[in-house]
């Protein structure tokens, strides 16, 4: 048995011994355990992919573009190894590339499909050396940890220089920082919306970069999409936003449930009925439509495979508590969590709300983030609202000034009983859930411990290396 077997072994059994402890640890630990033992695991298990790998990050809508892009690609018979579970820093990579080591040096998959967290994209990108690479957004998220959105750009715009020139580079438009990454390189395939009727009258407060990096003057803006997203031009240089050659035109959004636009693209344009709600998954499946076109995959697989999407999970996820019908919607950033809101508003009659706000290390320890997001849209709709998690009275008093009556407000920091409470409550049969990061893998595991779902982890098939 070769070196790099036996630490194979090793970190697979490691893993294995967490999750028979009910520790979970299925997701990253057997990775963080190979790397320790082999610091260049990622490159040397990436390797053996037969068609490379491809990478997809952002700071919001990654695991949902990284899913319509397996869709996709399943659909025109490739075969995947993708970090479904989210686990996208280094270790994370690494479990997913072990589950799929085999004896020697094969491995059960022929593309490699890797979302990553926006901090770690320098670090993991580059041991993947991925055939293309697709960046959706950045947006002011966990400020505490990663710093303003220029650090991270600086960082990105590192991992476009040093690519090679044969890599694809798919960015998106519509959104400055991202598009000032491939303003000087050959090739680059860009995304964005072109429909007037989808856009907002003004800029909102979620609304992040508005300046021209060149020059530093404000950007003017025809149109705004989302946060800081849309058609922008600098009057100072003359800088502008890119023209998309994927591009999503009459767009209809349909609650929490669906959406359906026109995907127009250098090779025709297809009507797409997506089975995800929200403007901000219109521009996630324009993503993974230029990401995969870039590749060679045909218009028709596309159609289809967006089409076929399910929601990963907590993004639009469905599940079905007894006579309720539970939507769980990911809150995370002030961008992210107005689109959910502007999204819910669609909806008819009076809302139910099981709102869960944490502060801990992964959810970001300020959230002062709730005072930029435009709870005032959903404050007229609000039948009843459980504020539940670690920073629940906050969460109500943010609601309180959003204009939400206090009758209507409750808190419940305790999840379970939050839960309960919401459930019981619920004379519509529909309740909305709307956690931060840490308390959806909390509901989650709620849910699990209740019968109504799975583990977000799987266990990897016990194979030999």
């Amino acid at each position: 048995m070769s070196a790099i077997a036996v630490k194979i072994a090793a970190a697979r059994a490691v893993g294995g011994l967490a999750r028979r402890a009910g520790r979970g640890g299925g997701t990253s630990l057997p990775g963080k355990v190979l790397i320790r033992l082999e610091p260049h695991a990622i490159r040397e298990l990436a390797a053996r992919l037969p068609q490379g790998s491809v990478v997809i990050s952002a700071t919001n809508g990654k695991t949902t573009t990284a899913a319509m892009a397996a869709s996709i690609f399943e659909r025109a018979g490739t075969s995947l190894v993708h970090n479904r579970a989210g686990a996208n820093m280094a270790g994370g990579v690494a479990s997913t590339l072990l589950a799929a080591s085999r004896r020697g040096r094969a491995i059960a998959g022929e593309l490699g499909l890797f979302e990553l967290d926006e901090f770690w994209l320098d670090r993991v990108a580059p041991q993947l050396e991925p055939r293309a690479i697709l960046l959706g957004n950045l947006f002011r998220d966990q400020l505490d940890r990663y710093g303003e959105l220029e650090t991270i750009a600086d960082r990105w715009e590192a991992v476009v220089a040093s690519a090679p020139a044969a890599t694809r580079l798919v960015l998106n438009a519509d959104d400055p920082l991202i598009a000032d990454l491939g303003r000087e390189r050959a090739g680059v395939s860009f995304f964005g919306v072109e429909d007037e009727a989808v856009a907002l009258p003004e800029m909102q407060h979620a609304s992040d970069s508005k300046h021209c990096r060149r020059c530093g003057a404000a950007y003017v803006y025809d149109a705004v999409y989302l946060g800081h997203l849309g058609r922008y031009r600098c009057p100072s240089c003359g800088q502008a936003r890119p023209a998309p050659g994927v591009a999503a035109e009459q767009i209809e959004l349909r609650g929490t449930r669906a959406a359906a636009f026109t995907l127009r693209t250098p090779v025709g344009s297809r009507r797409v009925e997506l089975p995800l709600p929200g403007l901000y998954n219109v521009y996630n499946a324009l993503g993974a439509a230029a990401l995969c076109l870039s590749l060679g995959t045909s218009l028709d697989q596309v159609t289809a495979g967006l089409a076929a999407v399910a929601a990963a999970f907590g993004r639009a996820e469905v599940v079905r508590l007894g006579d309720v019908e539970l939507s769980i919607l990911l809150v995370k950033n002030p961008a992210g969590a107005t689109e959910i809101l502007r999204t819910l508003v669609l909806e008819a009659g009076e809302l139910d709300l099981l709102a869960i706000l944490n502060d801990r290390t992964a959810d970001g320890r300020d959230v002062s983030w709730i005072w930029d997001a435009d709870f005032e849209l959903l404050a007229p709709r609000v039948r009843l609202v459980t504020c539940a998690g670690t920073r629940a009275a906050e969460l109500a008093l943010r609601l309180k000034y959003a204009g939400v009556p206090i009758p209507r407000i409750r808190v419940i920091p305790e999840l379970a009983g939050a839960l309960d409470a919401a459930l019981e409550s619920a004379p519509a049969g529909r309740l909305f859930a709307l956690p931060t990061y840490t308390a959806l893998l909390e509901l989650r595991q709620e849910l699990a411990g209740r019968g109504h779902v799975q583990q977000f982890w799987r266990p990897a098939e016990p194979v030999r290396a």
